[in-house]
């Protein structure tokens, strides 16, 4: 056991501190020297090397390749954040279908999948099925399972802080199912289960519409229609993970939306949608409300027609704007809480891990961000 310093600061704390600082500003500055490097942190350059030596054993930085100039002598000796050193996968559930996305650890894209599920499919056939599709993505991305550091999925209805499925409408049987349980089984490193327009709301503000927003609506157009919320750039979920559930009431047009859609013209569905979209607007102020999911198609209709029939009912203009992601906007937000949750491991004071360690066997269940 290390005891504290004589300045108070416990020796093996302040590594820990210095090995995050040092992790984050390769992960986000590309190649550095080690003399730049320990400037760029703010420590000596014995700390630095010191640092870095411990990163390279843990599989998470190399030494970049030289760069060769016209100068004479020996290029000096540049490293890097190893984003292979393990893979993120963000999995999108439905009624229908599944969807799958996996990533390095820097969120560039490796490989994704799709498959169908039959509508009325049971729950224990749909898990079935999304084991099968993970199989699929891994190998045909030639993705270790070991290497992935965590998963996270999003699906209809409302989940509670522990991955159950507390509601749902839209999948059959789907309400009560410990979902982030049940998939804990297939891994070894964290598994977490979030509401499908949350992590909508997550990939706007990652690579979509609201990258430069921080107070966000993001109306998820489905089945029924879902609203994920950004307070302050962070994903607000509630007491119990219901916030934006307001199509919970009839009344105000979220409901049963994708059968009306194949039923009514784009302007007359965009007047139904309009109440509770407004009602979202008047109740938060955002910078900015963002309009996807399955009902939305590139170009189409449907959010002109909605903006210019929720403007009239709110107090003051109000941005809206069609979703640039098209269908991937779950699975890429269940990477990006994917990500959130390997970065706590990261840059975490707490003690390192090895990188083919995983942090909570099975199912750790996070809240995300």
């Amino acid at each position: 056991m290390s005891r504290p310093s004589p300045h108070g600061a416990d020796p093996s704390v302040l590594r820990r501190l210095n090995s995050a600082a040092v992790l984050r500003a390769l992960r986000a500055g590309g190649e550095f020297t080690l003399s730049a490097l320990a400037e760029r942190v703010g420590v000596s350059r014995p700390t630095a090397e010191g640092v870095l030596g411990e990163l390279t054993a843990r599989g998470l930085v190399a030494e970049a390749a030289p760069r060769h100039g016209a100068g004479l002598g020996r290029p000096a000796r540049r490293y890097r954040f190893r984003a292979e050193a393990g893979h993120a996968l963000g999995i999108d559930i439905d009624a229908h279908r599944v969807r799958l996305l996996v990533t390095d650890l820097a969120g560039d894209a490796a490989g994704g999948h799709r498959a169908d599920v039959r509508a009325d499919a049971p729950p224990a056939e749909r898990i079935a099925a999304v084991r099968a599709a993970v199989k699929t993505c891994l190998a045909a991305a030639r993705v270790e399972r070991r290497s992935l550091r965590a998963v996270a999925a999003g699906t209809p209805g409302v989940v509670d802080p522990r991955g159950t499925v507390a509601s749902c409408t839209v999948v059959p049987g789907w309400a009560g199912v410990p979902l982030a349980r049940e998939l804990g089984r297939s891994f070894g490193c964290p598994v977490l289960v979030e509401n499908d327009a949350n992590l909508a709301a997550l990939a706007e503000r990652w690579r979509g519409a609201a990258r430069d927003a921080d107070d966000v609506v993001c109306v998820h157009a489905g089945l029924h229609t879902g609203v994920g919320v950004l307070i302050g750039g962070r994903l607000h979920r509630g007491r119990g993970g219901a916030a934006g559930e307001i199509g919970m009431l009839p009344e105000l047009g979220l409901r049963d939306t994708a059968a009306r859609a194949a039923a009514e013209p784009p302007a007359r569905l965009a007047a139904r949608m309009s109440r509770g979209v407004a009602a979202m607007a008047l109740a938060l102020d955002p910078e900015m409300i963002v309009v996807g999911g399955p009902l939305v198609r590139p170009g189409g209709p449907l959010v002109a027609e909605l903006a210019a029939a929720v403007r009239p009912l709110c107090l003051g203009p109000v941005r809206i704007e069609e979703s640039p992601l098209g269908d991937e906007s779950v699975s890429l937000g269940a990477v990006r809480l994917a990500l959130d949750r390997i970065d706590e491991d990261l840059f975490s004071p707490g003690p390192a891990r090895r990188p083919d360690a995983p942090a909570i066997m099975g199912h750790d269940v996070g809240r995300g961000r």
